[in-house]
């Protein structure tokens, strides 16, 4: 059978072979056998797959990616079908039943025989996933390659690692309809503001599953999940069975809203990241549906179906948690639907998130906490809103302990503080509505007679508005005094940090060196390459003892934000966290956001455990000054060529290159990474403590708590 063609960029073929693009620029111009294009544009140019890694198969370059770029590579070489992809979801989700030794064994066989025995593996999953056929169980002798590389991913990266590869194309085909991943922080936070004790949950529009995982993390023994793509379904399916063996997993393929799999159930609680801007959503089929007690939604109201369906499905009392684009909470169309749900009491809360929560990262998403109502329950007088979304941006983190970097407008998000504060308010509402004080400016508790104007606004930013009334100007007084002082110490420790001496030109072109990547000065024993392997089980399966006081977990984060460990150890979920000493070099796994990609560890990051998301290089300091590495290993180009994936970017550490000097001159280097280091991070707090005086200043000026002294438009501005 002949093999599909597949074609890649020149960027996917620096990614294949770990070298930076504009090596790949030079191997097209300098090799004559290098392949021709084989497709797109002069400017934007195509290769053959096949052709290319015969190529570098020939100079060695084949084995420098890491095992999910490897997965990728054969996927795509496959090219799309159906067939595939669910034998190998399956045989990802059938290799979990086996042990480490069966499958490195099963890896070692010819094509022949491991294609037969892959087959005879997957059908003892046959029943777990929705929609699989016999026929799409079936494995050939051509499909080996892509089998051993998939064997290594599960082998090296986990299960769900190679799930989210399996299942890329199909994430990215469906992005125009609005469907995206949920990122596990905010599945975890979403998960977290429903009861405790919750046994039977449903998601209506799954996807991989994230959010019924994490609700199996905080004790859910049955998930129950359906999806519209057949692939993702499967996905979720095989997932599911490999971070909750315990549970009880119900997994349909299909449109919910069209098609709903669950008509006849109910669950305690209802998780959904539905998808967004849906025109056909089945307006016109749905018209005269029964789940649309509060009103029929717009055509262009797919999102408050989803609400509505979601509320359908809920016990009496029982809780709902959607992720929702923020026009739900305004458009026009919506406002009859939107006033209903409000004076029926089934909104609870609305939380704005910040932009870059989960995708679409431009737009920040809202998080809906709906109830059902009860049959003569208590009667809700009150809707909280809470404005997360400038809480966490530039200007109101924890003082940075490390650089700023240039290159993104949007900062990471601080997820543990965003959590605890999100938390903190929801549950001081629930505990108690009518006495519930808030935030100003942040949080507050509306009530529902004041929702019901003509416009029926539900956006956060709009009902939580500091008033005049919350204003106390002793107070502003004390605090702007404050913040000038320490930014006038801020911008003199700026100043001296400016000066600078000890550079040189090298003359009339740039320095070059020779490089070698952190996998070969690991071979070398010049450094080691440390990373934290989740347990699909979790820590307590592993022989974790929960009561053991347990050290923080340094984020990726963390690195970006400059700041300590902070993590939480409770959901690292891996009993072989590697611990951090000082002189560690600390690079983040995903790249992307503003702020450092790498730093050295110092004496307060040293005994916090590794987190997941961050790749350890330890130096021999007998040849590697861990200043001078992280320095270079911190270069944007570096980070670029060391990269891989499309939606998100994860950094292969071994890829990243490293320049050959003497110890003596590394220090050099080092030193001068360091003051650079320094720079940043006194300038980063410059600019914060400067935004959160301004800010003061301007909110005093215009709420009426300050009053310019007379004559301050005669002194002259320094």
């Amino acid at each position: 059978m002949p093999q599909p063609t597949a074609h890649v960029t020149a960027a996917e073929i620096s990614r294949i072979a770990g070298v930076t693009r504009a090596t790949v620029s030079n191997w097209r111009r300098r090799h004559p056998d290098f392949p021709d294009p084989s497709g797109g544009t002069e400017t934007s140019p195509l290769y053959d797959l096949g052709a290319v890694q015969t190529w570098l198969a020939a100079r060695g370059h084949t084995q420098a990616a890491d095992p999910r770029e490897e997965l990728r590579t054969a996927v795509r070489f496959q090219g799309p079908a159906h067939r595939q992809t669910t034998g190998f979801i399956a045989l990802v989700l059938a290799i979990g039943r086996h042990t480490p030794e069966e499958a490195a064994a099963l890896a070692e066989l010819g094509d022949g025989e491991l294609a037969a025995r892959a087959t005879e593996v997957v059908a003892e999953v046959q029943g777990s996933l929705p929609g699989a056929e016999t026929s799409d169980l079936l494995f050939s002798a051509e499909d080996g390659t892509t089998l051993r590389a998939l064997l290594r991913c599960v082998r090296e990266q986990g299960g769900q690692a190679a799930l989210a590869v399996l299942t890329e194309r199909e994430l990215e085909d469906s992005a125009a309809s609005g469907t995206y991943r949920t990122p596990e922080p905010l599945a975890e936070l979403a998960a977290s503001l429903v009861p405790p004790g919750i046994s039977r949950v449903l998601d209506p529009a799954c996807g991989s599953g994230t959010l019924l995982a994490a609700a199996a993390r905080r004790g859910a023994t049955a998930l129950l999940g359906q999806d519209s793509v057949p692939v993702q379904a499967q996905c979720a399916a095989a997932g599911l069975r490999i971070a909750a063996p315990e549970a009880q997993i119900t997994v349909r393929a299909g449109d919910s809203l069209r098609a709903d799999a669950f008509a006849d159930s109910v669950a305690d609680v209802v998780l959904c990241n539905p998808p967004y801007g849906d025109r056909d959503w089945g307006h016109d089929d749905l018209a005269y549906d029964p789940r649309w007690a509060y009103g029929v939604p717009g055509r262009a109201e797919s999102e408050l179906a989803w609400v509505q369906h979601c509320l359908a499905h809920l016990t009496p009392g029982g809780r709902a948690v959607l992720i929702l684009p923020p026009a739900t909470a305004s458009r026009p169309s919506g406002r009859r639907v939107r006033a209903e749900l409000v004076r029926g009491g089934a909104v609870r809360a609305v939380v704005a998130l910040p932009a870059g929560a989960a995708p679409p990262l431009h737009v920040g998403l809202q998080l809906w906490i709906l109830q059902r109502p009860e049959p003569g329950g208590p009667e809700r007088k009150s809707v909280l809103f809470v404005d997360m979304a400038g809480v966490t941006a530039p200007g109101t983190e924890e003082q940075p302990k490390g650089s700023a970097r240039t290159g993104s407008s949007r900062a990471p998000l601080n997820w543990p503080d965003l959590t605890a504060r999100t938390l903190a308010h929801w549950e001081a509402f629930a505990a108690d509505s009518d006495g519930f004080t808030g935030e100003p400016g942040v949080a507050g508790a509306v009530p529902v007679v004041d929702l019901l104007d003509d416009l029926v606004d539900l956006t956060p930013a709009r009902q939580v508005r500091v008033s005049r009334t919350h204003v106390d100007p002793a107070e502003l007084s004390v605090r702007t005094d404050t913040g000038r002082r320490e930014l006038t110490e801020a911008a003199r420790s700026l100043l001296q940090a400016v000066d600078l001496t000890g550079w040189s030109e090298p003359g009339a072109s740039a320095r070059e060196w020779r490089t070698a990547t952190a996998s070969d000065l690991a071979r070398g024993g010049a450094l080691t390459l440390l990373r934290t392997v989740p347990d699909p089980k979790g820590a307590e399966s592993a022989g974790v003892d929960a009561s053991d006081p347990a050290p923080p977990v340094l984020t990726g984060a963390d690195i970006a934000r400059g700041t300590g460990p902070t993590g939480d150890p409770a959901e690292l979920r891996s009993d072989a966290a590697p611990v951090i000493a000082a002189g560690d070099v600390l690079v983040r796994a995903i790249a992307g956001g503003t702020g450092p990609m790498c730093r050295v560890a110092d004496d307060g990051d040293a005994g916090a455990l590794l987190g997941s998301h961050v790749h350890l290089l330890r130096p021999d300091p007998a040849r590697l000054d861990p200043w001078f590495l992280a320095g270079f290993l911190d270069s944007a180009e570096n980070i670029a060529g060391a990269t891989t994936g499309s939606t998100v970017l994860h950094v292969a550490p071994g890829r990243l290159r490293v320049p050959l000097m003497p110890l003596e001159e590394q220090r050099r280097y080092g030193e001068a990474f360091r003051r650079v280091h320094d720079l940043r991070a006194r300038a980063r707090q410059a600019a914060r403590l400067a935004e959160e005086t301004a800010a003061l200043l301007a909110g005093g000026l215009t709420g009426g708590a300050l009053i310019p002294s007379e004559g301050l438009a005669d002194i002259e501005p320094a």
